[in-house]
């Protein structure tokens, strides 16, 4: 049997302890338990962790409220990463702790671009039609 070369779906696992990890981590970064003035100074959602299958890895996307400096904010998560990733290991019961990376999310923008395309005129002419595709 070969397996296909594309991209694989994350397993179970990855998802269970990415989305702990992103509770973990949302909660440490809402109760300002990090002393950073520039963190303490925004309000960081965390929409999404990535997990590699290993575990080692996790990948958190997150974004300042109001998409304000966001090049600040990264930064300093970066520059707290370790301070983040005991307070993280904390909360959870995992044999090892995961090393945090930290990124962007840019889906509310891919999002708006979306739904922006869809609301255009040329969409918006060729979904006009008399409705017989819609039938069926």
């Amino acid at each position: 049997m070969s397996r296909s070369s594309g991209p694989k779906a994350p397993s179970q696992r990855m998802l269970r302890v990415g989305e702990l990890v992103r509770h973990a981590l949302a909660d440490v970064l809402q109760r300002g338990e990090v002393m950073d003035p520039v963190l303490e100074k925004h309000v960081i959602t965390v929409p999404e962790v990535r997990m590699t299958p290993d575990l080692k890895l996790a990948t958190a996307y997150v974004m300042p409220l109001g998409g304000r400096d966001e090049a600040k904010v990264l930064a300093a998560l970066d520059a707290n990463r370790k301070q983040l990733r005991m307070m993280v290991v904390k909360r959870l019961a995992l044999k090892s702790a995961p090393d945090l990376r930290f990124r962007i999310d840019d889906s509310f923008d891919r999002g708006s671009q979306i739904d922006a395309l869809l609301r255009s005129p040329q969409v918006a002419r060729d979904l006009g039609g008399d409705g017989a595709e819609d039938e069926g």
